[in-house]
């Protein structure tokens, strides 16, 4: 399990800890092999938990500018393009299916957020991307 090395009065001691069950330990020391017999329970640390408090602010939805003339698709997570539904010239109307993106082993429908026209599709089947990377552009 662990092993440990001591020095006492100029002598080294290198002690292995083989096994620990209730209050019996079996150690070796310089290759000896001993069992020890503890008087007291000996107290397991656990893993510490992280808590996390919550946020002061609620999550603000991202909204897109409707005055801009070009709306920028973006991926929201790195992942694998798994699926395009769309292409150059098309015609889509708000909360139609863009394109499937895997992350994390889930399939996330990335969605139009606006009516427009596909002007670009900077992404292909099978692709990578990372977080916020350009995919499509709508005009």
């Amino acid at each position: 399990m662990k092993s440990y090395k001591f020095k006492v009065n100029e002598n080294g001691y290198t002690v292995n800890i083989k096994s620990h069950e209730d209050n019996i330990i079996n150690l070796e020391v310089n290759g000896t092999p001993y069992e020890v017999v503890m008087k007291a329970n000996v107290k397991t640390t656990k893993t510490p938990t992280l808590v996390r408090s919550a946020s002061k602010q609620p999550a603000v939805p991202l909204k897109v500018n409707p005055k801009s003339a070009k709306t920028r698709i973006v991926a929201p997570i790195p992942g694998v393009i798994l699926s395009l539904n769309v292409k150059v010239g098309d015609v889509i109307k708000e909360n139609d299916l863009l394109l499937v993106l895997e992350a994390m082993k889930m399939e996330n429908n990335i969605v139009a957020e606006k009516s427009g026209t596909v002007t670009a599709v900077k992404v292909e089947v099978g692709q990578q991307v990372l977080q916020d990377a350009l995919m499509i552009e709508l005009e």
